[in-house]
């Protein structure tokens, strides 16, 4: 599909994996929703863009400003592409030395990562379904952001790999049913990225980290992310897969 004239949503995208998809799809010529809970970087981020740029805070797990996204995309452009990047991660062992996991955090991240992802492809679905098809049938894609911690999920990822493998579950079934109205389905399964979430680590784990990936040895560059997702638009055979990106790494246990 051509990024070129299109809108896109991007979850996420005022910081990390989805700031740099929200840039690339916006060079490659889309209109770019920035849709994100924090209203200062997005808007920022937005502005950096110029035209054919516009925040929208959204809440992945609340219907109405889900809504609110898709219409404002919408308004620029038929929605064309929706990049799922909104997420959060916490470490906690199931029976830690200061008691049991946190049923309410477990939840939450759950609703965040797996339902958010579900409910914006939803809405999205829903808009891309009545876009005029390319000469290929092709009325829009949807990318999901997974993880390697949804295959080899680490002591204390237990809530993360869960919602994590529940988007890599998701995909298949997404994609069969879409696939009707020309609407396109996969994810990225991201390795070690120098994103926010590492941001708070000293320099000398960032390096650690970076050091267990067989090649590259180092953290993956948010602009990696971005290439495969502008790919995945582009590329139509590309449908209800989870393509890993992370250097050949295999998490060990801890």
């Amino acid at each position: 599909m051509r990024i070129d004239g299109l809108s896109a949503i991007v979850t996420g995208g005022a910081s990390g994996l989805g700031a740099a998809t929200a840039r690339r799809l916006h060079a490659q010529g889309a209109s770019v929703v920035i849709a994100d809970v924090n209203a200062a970087t997005g808007e920022a981020t937005a502005k950096a863009l110029g035209d054919r740029a516009a925040f929208v805070r959204t809440d992945v797990t609340d219907e109405a400003s889900v809504e609110a996204a898709v219409a404002a995309a919408t308004a620029m452009a038929p929605l064309g592409a929706v990049a799922n990047c909104a997420g959060i991660a916490i470490a906690e062992k199931v029976v830690g030395r200061e008691g049991l996991h946190s049923l309410e955090r477990f939840a939450k991240v759950i609703q965040v990562n797996l339902v958010g992802t579900f409910n914006v492809t939803r809405f999205a679905a829903a808009a891309m379904k009545t876009n005029e098809p390319n000469a290929e049938g092709e009325r829009g894609v949807v990318i999901c952001t997974a993880s390697v911690a949804a295959f080899e999920g680490q002591v204390g990822q237990v809530a993360y790999s869960a919602s994590k493998g529940g988007v890599v579950a998701m995909v298949l079934p997404l994609a069969r049913e879409l696939a009707s109205f020309g609407i396109r389905v996969c994810a990225i399964a991201p390795g070690i990225f120098d994103t926010p979430m590492l941001a708070g680590l000293p320099e000398a784990a960032r390096t650690s980290l970076g050091q267990q990936v067989p090649f590259p040895s180092r953290l993956g560059r948010p602009d990696e992310y971005a290439d495969l997702a502008a790919h995945i638009v582009s590329n139509p055979m590309l449908n209800g897969a989870v393509i890993r990106l992370d250097g050949a790494i295999r998490m060990a246990p801890r």
